[in-house]
């Protein structure tokens, strides 16, 4: 069936509601909107649903949600997981409640327990409650950092992590195979609490959250002695709100100042155009605030708190210095391992974790530290998995694990990013530094030193729609077919290609494998400790190009990654 066709089915189908086909009516003498509404299905993949908000087989709707539901709830039946039941959490993007309402009561209507939280949470409760009720699934509604025109659906399994191989394949073909919206299956709430298959959650995880991650404090001590410690934090209109404010005040520390403007959940995210802390114009207010009441550290949380932006005083020049998500990441796991090496905690079989576009400097830590390092491909539901693994194996103790893209779990509580955790990190370890005379970002500066001054960028390029996706397509292929010798005046000394699984070193020859799971991600290793990688992303119309280098000095370092990046522009026309 054609798009236009499809359209015609939801104008004329009495399945769809008026509000739906008004909508849809409003389009019918724009050509391009009906196909980029319609061309294709929105796509169930192994993040789930992503996709913008409104009418139309390919957007987030009521229809596009059930239909996903109703695939989940047909594998949850088929591993007899009803009783089990799943936990459903939304951040505060427009529809996110609703979603959450239609989830569960499509979970309901085949036979599923759930578990709903009252209120809006973060990824980290929900990911902490789903293992805390023993549940089989999670479903959280949020479209993470991306534009306010923009919902999302990711599933969680039993282990608290986003769904990997075989269950996110397996997932996948039954959400496949509802192919009629008709075949949906729902019921009205108060049959479903009638049935004891509606639950309202709320409090008593947040008790046990909160309560969990403070048990990650190292130097609870030093947080009395610094109390003081002024910190301003933005929310950015999302879900960090409460649980930051809480576990900061739990502690002890007595200066904290909210960005007023953005403490509010709004969907709309009126003061940004953008609620990504990896966006500097994000720390806008926040800056503001910090440089009005001369605060020490800044920080912001995306909507649904699993991403954590830094900014931090340097000593020398008063500025404000932004961390990148390696600064900070690295930053929390330098000040965990060198605190329980002094304590005499760190374990003998202890290991780090990043995604393989993660920074290099994480190579030099755990050299240091003589702790063992995984590489994972990019996701943080990978990261999950390898916990999941050290339970089972005991052959690791897990430590730290983070990725370049702002997030980072400290603890084994959640299986996902945890900003909540990692602000709470993040001061005390600005406290511990702070009784020693440096702010964070002279302790960058002394990793830096220590390790060598390793930098890393990120060009993103955009590619909307069906046409976009085959330029994307297109550019892939053309990567993989180049034979790259050099970029950016450094010799390839290996390239991956994680889609065939191959590895080949350019200078013995040999061949290898990668041992990853195949991606279609295309990595090459350079002379002088420099590296790049290129890959679409998984949950925007993008290709992303990834790069990292080693310098001498931040100068030195900044010059050697401008070249290569402007390389990697060269490859992308």
């Amino acid at each position: 069936m054609g798009y236009q066709e499809k359209y015609q089915e939801w104008i004329n189908n009495p399945y769809f509601d008026e509000e739906t086909k008004e909508e849809l009516q409003a389009i019918r003498d724009n050509e391009e909107e009906i196909r980029d509404r319609f061309y294709q299905d929105l796509e169930f993949g192994t993040a789930g649903l992503r996709g913008i908000i409104g009418s139309g087989t390919n957007r987030m709707n009521k229809y596009t949600v059930t239909k996903a539901t109703q695939g989940l709830a047909n594998f949850i039946i088929q591993e007899k997981g009803q009783n089990k039941g799943v936990v459903i959490s939304y951040d505060s993007r427009h529809m996110s409640k609703e979603f959450s309402q239609y989830t569960a009561l499509c979970l309901n209507a085949n036979g599923i327990k759930t578990y709903i939280f009252e209120s809006l949470r973060p990824v980290p409760e929900l990911s902490f409650a789903v293992r805390e009720l023993k549940a089989i699934a999670g479903v959280m509604i949020t479209a993470s950092h991306n534009p306010p025109e923009y919902n999302g659906y990711k599933v969680y399994w039993e282990d608290g992590a986003q769904i990997t191989s075989p269950k996110d394949k397996q997932i996948i073909e039954q959400v496949n195979l509802v192919t009629d919206y008709q075949d949906v299956k729902m019921i009205e709430r108060q049959e479903a609490i009638s049935k004891g298959l509606y639950h309202v959650i709320g409090k008593e995880i947040d008790d046990k959250y909160i309560s969990i991650i403070k048990t990650q404090v190292l130097n609870p001590e030093v947080i009395k002695e610094e109390k003081d410690l002024k910190i301003v934090y933005t929310p950015l209109h999302g879900t960090g709100n409460k649980p930051v404010q809480r576990v900061l005040k739990e502690l002890g520390f007595e200066n904290v100042y909210i960005v007023k403007e953005q403490e509010e959940p709004n969907g709309d995210f009126p003061t940004v155009s953008y609620p990504n802390p990896e966006d500097k114009n994000a720390f806008k207010l926040a800056l503001e605030l910090a440089n009005k009441i001369d605060a020490e550290i800044v920080l912001a949380t995306d909507p649904d708190a699993d991403r954590l932006g830094v900014y931090a005083k340097d000593s020398k020049t008063g500025e404000y210095m932004a961390f990148t998500g390696n600064m900070s990441g690295l930053l929390i796991a330098e000040y965990i391992l060198d605190q329980r090496k002094a304590k005499g905690t760190l374990p003998v079989n202890g290991a780090l974790i990043k995604t393989i576009v993660s920074s290099n400097l994480a190579n030099a830590i755990t050299d240091y530290y003589h702790v063992k390092l995984i590489e994972v491909l990019t996701g943080f539901k990978y990261i999950g998995e390898q916990i999941k693994q050290f339970e089972e194996t005991h052959q690791y103790e897990y430590l730290f694990g983070y990725e370049e893209s702002y997030g980072c779990l400290v603890g084994t509580h959640a299986r996902d990013k945890d900003a909540v955790t990692a602000v709470m990190i993040l001061c005390e370890a600005a406290a511990f530094y702070k009784k020693q005379g440096l702010t964070l970002w002279d302790q960058m500066i002394r990793i830096y030193e220590k390790y060598g001054y390793y930098r890393e960028g990120q060009i993103s390029i955009t590619m909307k729609g069906q046409d976009g996706a085959e330029k994307i397509k297109k550019m892939m292929e053309k990567l993989r077919n180049t034979k790259m010798e050099e970029l950016g005046g450094n010799k390839v000394i290996q390239s991956r290609d994680y889609l065939s699984g191959k590895v080949k070193d350019l200078i013995t020859k040999e061949e290898s494998e990668t041992g990853l799971p195949k991606s279609n991600v295309l990595y090459y290793l350079l002379e002088n400790d420099g590296w790049c990688c290129v890959r679409p992303s998984g949950t925007e119309p993008k290709i992303k190009f990834y790069m990292g280098v080693k310098g001498t000095s931040l100068q030195d370092s900044k010059e050697k990654l401008d070249i290569l990046a402007n390389a990697m522009k060269k490859l992308a026309q």
